[in-house]
Parts: structure tokens; sequence; C-alpha cells
């Protein structure tokens, strides 16, 4: 079972009246025009830049004990995260998540409580841990969200991402207990 969260400036700092919950096939009109975007910036997430339409539904939205899920007020979606195991067999216990925000409520808690959804999930799911593989080391304001949220750098890969106006910068392994 997959928790559904009700987001109150109290619990994560968003504005009342967003839920987090599964995405379902008909939020992913919704959740194009924040991953779009994003992928075609090329600025925060490692996803090849020309990637399809198709190619980016198939890849977010996961089998379980993955998940996608959205954060959403009044139907409209807000944000967006997906959950799944960072490896299989015995590395299949860690689970691995990534966000993304609609700019209009970008730096308003959204991602943090995007994360804490799916920390939930995950434990919900067995899982025993997360890892964040690629956090890009110039995306400063997620390096330190996911600090608050109790993860810890265990790396940085120097040179790991070829960022499309800084050119090549680090990426941050992070991890945490859940």
């Amino acid at each position: 079972m997959s928790p559904t969260t009700d987001a109150t400036a109290d619990s994560a700092g968003t504005a009342a009246g967003i839920e987090i919950r599964p995405a379902i096939a008909a939020d992913w009109p919704g959740m194009w025009t924040i991953l779009e975007p994003v992928i075609r910036a090329g600025d925060t997430f490692t996803w090849d830049r020309g990637t399809t339409e198709d190619e980016a539904r198939a890849r977010w939205f996961k089998d379980a004990p993955g998940q996608a899920f959205v954060a959403v007020r009044d139907g409209a979606v807000l944000g967006t995260g997906e959950l799944h195991a960072n490896q299989g067999g015995g590395g299949s216990h860690v689970a691995n998540a990534g966000y993304m925000v609609h700019p209009d409520h970008a730096g308003k808690g959204l991602a943090k409580a995007l994360c804490a959804y799916s920390l939930d999930a995950a434990r919900a799911a067995g899982f025993r841990a997360m890892q964040f593989n690629a956090v890009v080391e110039s995306n400063v304001r997620a390096v330190s969200a996911w600090q608050g949220m109790g993860f810890e750098v265990l790396a940085t890969i120097p040179e790991a991402f070829n960022h499309p106006t800084l050119g090549y910068v680090g990426l941050k392994v992070m991890y945490r207990k859940l």
C-alpha cells in the first residue's frame, strides 16, 4: 500500500491543500509539462536532453515496489517523483528516487514534501535505505534540501556531469537509512 500525504505548511513547508499520491495515467500530461523542460535544460538530471515523451513516460512510471507519484492541488500536477530499487539482486533493498517540481512552485518546500512521501513509501515497501546516485553538485538547493532530509554526501565524483553552461561538474552520491 502506498502512502498518501496531505502536505501542509506545518509538515513540509508547502501550501495547504496539496495532496501527494501515486500517479495514474491521467496525470501524465501534467507530469510531462514538468519533466520536459527539466530534461531539455540538462542541468540537474543525467537524462539525455533528447529524451522523447514516450521514453520519459516509460522511464518515470515504475513497476512495484517502485512507483511514480504526483503532488496535486485542485487537479493540477505541481510536482512529481519516482521511486525504485537502486540496484537488483543483493542491492535491491536500497531505494532510489528522483523529483521534479513545476518552476512556479520551486522553493516552496514541495520537493522536500515529495522526498518525504518517497521515504515513507520506500519504508512501507520494505526498503532499508535510500541512495541518490547523481545529485549535480551545482544544484546547491537540491543538495541542501536532501541534507535537510537526513541524507549525507558519501562522495562527490569529480567532473562526472557535463553541465550545459558550467562544463564538467561533480555528481554527489547521497545516502540515508530508512
